[in-house]
């Protein structure tokens, strides 16, 4: 695919970050534009592999090596239609999906990597600009109705698809605005909030209707969910954060990522947090426990609401700082990873754990205890290596342990799997009929391509489901085939 001689003429190539000292006094994207005659040279550096192990590497299957063709050849129209075919929103994976399909790049066996990831978002921004994104209402109705949990990606794919497949879908969001973890947990440095609003505006016109405000289990009872539709699909993600358990943990100080991050966001909004309730790391000495996706995210916005200092640390021992052999091709690959927050400032260590805080006379904290810790599983603490730290502001990002479960999911009453996430069978059906589950929620803390390939294999065992019933069965097939080729 793509130029023949293409991996051989071209070196990889990606968009230049804009400059530190100016991106960290804004809340704009951090990448420069991408001129369209280097877009078509990465796009020429796909080869004619014979067996793409990028396909494999992408949970929504996406049919990469086509795209890129296209792309290569000018022929982007045609190229949106292909990539929508499998990935209802491009635009979210084009910025925040770690791509696990260049990790899988036959390229990348001995050379860099295809730019799979910015291919994919040169795509839908030049569909976007050409006009070629527009609402695709179903032409007919099924009759059913289907009420989705959850307005993360995993609810919002199966939302359009299921629209699009003639079902009335309603989106329950508890929050005040449509869009989950996108809306308020990633930072709009890496996704801005208008890329996540023109999409909802084109499902809006296809007649997804959103209903926020709605904390399903809490002000929505279940039972009225299951009086009122045909299917439920619950898309809450895993929210559940994983706690640090040592003394003085109580101090005031000490935050889950996930209260923080949603904070800013907010301000981002145009929204006012009472001063009472802020936190924020201005002027302050900021400790972030957790080296992750998560965990950069803090640490970019640290860095521009001007923290006096940043340090970041990992209880796992620094990754290589290329492939591990533990982690062959096509395997996702332990390594070490930069991310733009990582260039901006701050400290950053590994092989470290907390024992415990200390704080002032109100309770605010002001110092943590750490200790250097040996290799996992069992993180030994090494002997002479204890350490004091001091910390005006603790933020955990320490990842999750699955959806919250008091509320909707303990109401419900399904069946858990070992790992407390809610248990479905093949066809994402949960314990309950006519529930079924997809995304975070089912699978655990992941990525957003894999919440995305989720929600539309969830759609499609509901829209099988609804087609069951002998009033909706010649119309549904039709809208079956519809839903699993179309975008």
């Amino acid at each position: 695919m793509g130029k023949t001689t293409g991996f051989m003429e071209y070196s990889r190539e990606l968009p230049e970050r804009r400059p530190v000292e100016e991106r960290v006094n804004d809340w704009v994207e951090i990448y420069r534009a991408f001129p369209e005659e280097k877009q078509q040279q990465q796009a020429a550096r796909c080869m004619d592999c014979g067996v793409p192990f990028c396909h494999t590497g992408c949970p929504v299957n996406n049919i990469i090596p086509d795209w890129n063709d296209l792309v290569y050849r000018g022929r982007w129209k045609e190229a949106i239609r292909r990539l929508h075919a499998t990935n209802n929103f491009p635009e979210f994976t084009g910025r925040i999906c770690p791509a696990p399909c260049e990790a899988a790049c036959v390229l990348g066996i001995n050379a860099p990597a295809v730019t799979i990831k910015q291919i994919e978002k040169n795509i839908i921004e030049h569909a976007y600009e050409e006009g070629w994104v527009h609402p695709e209402p179903p032409a007919f109705s099924t009759g059913k109705t289907v009420a989705i949990v959850g307005s993360g990606p995993a609810g919002l794919a199966a939302a359009q698809q299921l629209r699009r497949a003639g079902h009335a879908v309603t989106v329950f969001e508890k929050a005040d605005r449509i869009g989950g973890l996108m809306r308020y947990g990633i930072p709009n440095f890496k996704l801005e909030k208008t890329i996540l609003d023109r999409r909802l505006e084109q499902m809006q016109a296809e007649g997804v209707e959103f209903v926020t405000g709605a904390h399903v289990g809490q002000n929505v009872p279940i039972a009225d969910l299951q009086r009122d539709f045909d299917a439920i699909l619950l898309a809450g993600g895993a929210e559940q954060p994983r706690d640090l358990s040592v003394p003085g943990r109580e101090l005031k100080g000490i935050h889950f990522a996930m209260e923080f991050l949603p904070q800013q966001n907010r301000r981002c909004e145009g929204d006012t947090i009472p001063e009472s309730e802020a936190i924020l790391a201005t002027g302050k000495r900021v400790v972030i426990i957790g080296g992750g996706d998560t965990g950069a995210d803090c640490l970019g916005t640290t860095h521009r609401q001007k923290a006096l200092s940043v340090e970041q640390f990992e209880i796992m021992p620094m990754p290589p700082a290329t492939r591990s052999p533990l982690t062959p091709w096509p395997l996702w690959p332990m390594q070490l990873r930069v991310e733009g927050a990582h260039e901006e400032g701050g400290k950053r260590s590994w092989s470290l754990a907390t024992t415990k805080f200390t704080g002032d006379e109100h309770g605010n904290v002001k110092q943590l205890h750490g200790v250097q810790v040996g290799p996992p599983p069992k993180f030994e603490p090494q002997p002479g290596s204890e350490f004091v730290m001091d910390a005006d502001l603790v933020l955990l990002a320490m990842g999750f342990l699955g959806p919250v479960r008091n509320g909707l999911i303990e109401k419900l009453g399904v069946v858990l799997d070992p790992r407390g996430n809610v248990a479905t069978n093949a066809d994402y059906m949960t314990s309950v009929e006519g529930v079924f589950a997809a995304g975070d929620l089912r699978r655990g803390q992941s990525l957003v391509v894999w919440a995305i390939s989720e929600g539309r294999k969830a759609a499609a065992a509901i829209d099988q489901y609804l087609t069951a019933f002998p009033n909706v069965v010649a119309a549904s097939a039709g809208a079956s085939s519809k839903m699993n080729s179309r975008g």
